[in-house]
């Protein structure tokens, strides 16, 4: 089989917040923004990797979800602990600095986990997590 991944979806609570992050932070190129009934649709991804995109979606479309289920969400997606992605970068020092001078919010510096992988955290304005790691 050949098998590569198209997109992913990260909710954004915030379409305005979650554009300027991902475009001019980490300097993603937006290549779809849709909006319907008052809710935005915005797919980036990374310059020279057409393939390879984030659709950040917002968390409560789902018109099955109930006023309970949709709280419960908001507050998971606010904490960090219901979505995230993992990124590489070859050069993890340079990319957390500019990161970090840029304001976005750091949960981990660049550590060397037990585990063999060297990497760092952040939180988009939506709260996702984003982890950063440097190949070996």
């Amino acid at each position: 089989m050949d098998i590569t991944i198209h997109q992913t979806y990260l909710p954004h609570t915030d379409p305005e917040a979650s554009l300027t992050f991902y475009r001019d932070v980490l300097g993603f190129e937006v290549r779809n923004d849709v909006g319907y009934e008052g809710m935005r649709w915005i797919t980036v991804g990374p310059v020279g990797q057409p393939d390879t995109s984030i659709v950040l979606h917002p968390p409560t479309a789902n018109p099955d979800l109930t006023d309970d289920e949709g709280r419960m969400l908001l507050e998971l997606i606010a904490k960090g602990t219901y979505f995230g992605v993992n990124l590489a970068t070859p050069d993890l020092v340079a990319t957390f600095a500019a990161l970090e001078s840029a304001g976005a919010e750091v949960v981990q510096e660049p550590t060397e986990q037990p585990y063999g992988v060297f990497d760092c955290a952040f939180r988009d304005p939506s709260g996702n997590m984003l982890r950063i790691q440097q190949p070996r």
